[in-house]
């Protein structure tokens, strides 16, 4: 069992959920809602899985949960990109939390790696 907020990518996936907490102020109208709501639970879902895994007991369901994250990671940006075609956010911001979002791929990916 480690501590996950010593792990750089659950910091990096924390900082981006806040960031998503942010944009969701934008999808404020009614028919924005489902997407917002989807949006949150999806962005929550990645440092939550880091952290549940964390307090596995073994390598192999530690590296379960980081699975199911990059699962949920995935879903996040799809959210985005269906925010930035419903014209919710701005094209450029959409390019910042997709770069900030490829990060934390990059970071998972790698410890998903270095688990066996």
């Amino acid at each position: 069992m480690q501590d996950y907020r010593k792990l750089v990518v659950w910091q990096k996936a924390h900082q981006l959920t806040l960031r998503m907490y942010a944009v969701s102020v934008r999808l404020s109208e009614p028919r924005a809602w489902p997407l917002r709501d989807q949006l949150l639970r999806a962005s929550i879902s990645v440092p939550s899985n880091i952290a549940e895994g964390c307090g596995r007991g073994t390598d192999r369901d530690f590296r379960r949960f980081l699975l199911i994250t990059l699962g949920s990671l995935n879903e996040v940006e799809y959210d985005l990109l269906l925010a930035k075609d419903l014209e919710f956010i701005p094209g450029a911001e959409h390019i910042a939390l997709s770069a900030q979002l490829e990060e934390v791929r990059r970071m998972l990916s790698g410890l998903i790696a270095s688990v066996r």
